[in-house]
């Protein structure tokens, strides 16, 4: 099968450089108008017509940035531009892909959430990214903080693929401790940015991230969201592309519970594993069985092996685990993530903790 038809910056013959030099200044002319290019890159239009003239030694110093962080651009209307975004009335004129561009064309399923979320969280949002990888789908987010990083790292932890839509340009990391998160994703996935080179990561550029992470994908499934949450963004996008919805129920006196239970209210389906999720999509996928744990032998984090000590005795909420330990909740979230993939704690469906055998 031919692959995407992607724009290299290191190529330097003549043809191949103007087109490469249209579709950056394509980028910087209308990243925050995507709806005013969409529409004529479908009739065909030239994009040497839409971006008049163009400052060729701006352009080669984006093109050099680009060719150091190992991005690719990839133009609507040519081919492996993924069908799901170019449906979109704001389809972006122009994407940038640092990784595996043919994870583009995989059916997704979308993980967001909160950026502070609790254990229970990152510990749902971890199993869910795992059971939709190994069920052979791609798994979307932001790469923000919090369950985004969770989504990414449950789906690579999996051997499956991930994509996260940056909301900055290509060449930039943000979070600036995602470095190693997003070399990881690249390798297996992609990192895609529809903004220019040099866009810093302001407040503005992520509800506009946001629709293409719904766009994208066949669900969008929420664990944890404020009242005021990029989550509910997502979501509203999602809803407005006619793609489906799910929210994980949480505590009702949590803060980060409050937008998942306003989705809930508003009839959204709730979602407890991804097996949920693999079964409502259309066509349905097959679950796939978690493999056997990673190591048999006993976790080398002493974090890990008093977890699992407390654990022995009887299932535990997170909370009640925390205080037993006399830690702060954040502080298990790694070795809970890590004992989970591991295959030696599992969260039950009322949210305790249980050692496995």
């Amino acid at each position: 099968m031919t692959g995407p038809m992607l724009l290299d910056p290191r190529d330097t013959r003549p043809r191949a450089r103007a087109v490469l030099h249209d579709c950056l200044a394509l980028q910087r002319r209308f990243a925050f108008e995507p709806e005013h290019v969409a529409d004529a890159l479908r009739r065909g239009v030239d994009p040497a017509g839409l971006v008049g003239a163009k400052s060729v030694t701006d352009l080669e110093r984006d093109a050099e940035a680009l060719a150091r962080c190992g991005a690719r651009l990839l133009r609507l209307g040519t081919r492996g531009y993924p069908p799901r975004l170019a449906r979109l009335a704001d389809a972006p004129g122009v994407l940038a892909i640092r990784g595996e561009a043919h994870v583009l064309g995989l059916r997704s399923v979308a993980i967001v959430g909160a950026r502070a979320p609790t254990v229970y969280g990152r510990s749902l949002a971890t199993r869910l990214a795992d059971g939709l990888a190994r069920a052979g789908l791609l798994v979307v987010s932001g790469l923000a903080r919090g369950i985004d990083a969770c989504a990414h790292r449950g789906a690579l932890a999996a051997g499956g693929y991930t994509l996260a839509f940056l909301g900055h340009g290509p060449e930039r990391i943000y979070p600036p401790e995602h470095v190693r998160l997003a070399s990881e994703i690249a390798e297996s996935g992609a990192l895609v940015s529809e903004l220019p080179v040099g866009t810093p990561p302001l407040a503005h550029c992520f509800p506009l991230r946001n629709r293409l992470i719904s766009g994208l994908c066949e669900a969008v499934i929420v664990v944890e969201a404020r009242l005021r949450s990029g989550s509910l963004v997502t979501a509203r996008h999602a809803a407005e592309q006619g793609v489906d919805v799910f929210a994980v129920p949480g505590p009702v006196d949590a803060p980060t519970s409050r937008g998942t239970l306003a989705l809930l209210r508003d009839g959204v389906a709730p979602v407890a594993e991804a097996e949920d999720v693999l079964r409502a999509l259309r066509p349905p996928v097959e679950p796939v069985a978690a493999g056997p744990p990673r190591a048999a032998a006993a976790p080398d984090d002493p974090l890990e092996a008093r977890v699992l000590a407390v654990l022995a005795e009887a299932p535990r909420s997170p909370d009640d685990l925390a205080a037993e330990l006399a830690i702060a909740p954040e502080r298990l979230v790694r070795a809970l993530v890590e004992l989970e993939i591991a295959g030696r704690v599992r969260v039950d469906r009322d949210g305790r903790l249980r050692r496995m055998a």
